[in-house]
């Protein structure tokens, strides 16, 4: 998937997508944030989307999203100028595979069901290792192929769909653990069909 299906995709979806897809992922992005709250401290959540995770940070903890679809940003920017959510620190346009922040800048960096859908998340994945604070956590909710069985065979008949639907149906978990400085701290799956990962950020020696 590239990044103009990327933006094409979302354009589409971002009138829509509160009530279809970001009503389907609410269980995950709630336990992501929900473990989020109980460490505080800066964060930043990489495809903030629609903002549809933003009410629910604790006051006191500051929050930067970052998206490249401007027209998910735009109904961020909405829900945090409507709600009020002074946890939020800024929001802003950037591509996940060139961070425009320093290294080892954040406590905490989440990455709520957007691994799937963007460009080379090999590269994503390095930027989040690389704005991470040592000893702080990636925070990850995702959907990840199966190895076997009847769905395992639907998500490969719908891979080629990838620039349509907006995702990559047979996305695999090695490609968000294959980061060295990241070690798997814990995984627990979110029926029915979604994973929760924490990454710790290895410390320097």
């Amino acid at each position: 998937m590239d990044l103009k299906a990327v933006q094409s995709s979302y354009s589409r979806w971002a009138p829509v997508y509160d009530g279809t897809f970001g009503a389907i992922t609410n269980v995950g992005r709630k336990k992501a944030v929900n473990y989020i709250n109980s460490r505080g401290g800066s964060v930043l959540e990489v495809g903030v989307g629609t903002g549809l995770s933003l009410q629910h940070y604790r006051p006191g903890t500051r929050v930067t999203g970052i998206d490249f679809s401007r027209e998910m940003l735009d109904k961020a920017v909405d829900k945090v100028e409507r709600m009020k959510l002074d946890q939020v620190h800024a929001l802003l346009q950037m591509d996940a595979r060139a961070l425009d922040f320093p290294d080892e800048h954040f406590d905490t960096v989440a990455a709520m069901h957007v691994l799937s859908v963007v460009p080379e998340p090999e590269k994503v994945m390095a930027e989040i290792a690389r704005v991470c604070k040592p000893g702080g956590k990636v925070v990850i909710t995702n959907h990840f192929a199966r190895t076997e069985g009847p769905l395992a065979k639907i998500e490969r008949i719908f891979a080629p769909l990838a620039d349509v639907i907006g995702w990559h149906s047979d996305f695999r978990i090695e490609t968000v653990l294959q980061e060295a400085q990241l070690v798997p701290e814990q995984q627990e799956s979110i029926p029915p069909f979604m994973t929760f990962l924490v990454l710790s950020k290895l410390r320097k020696s």
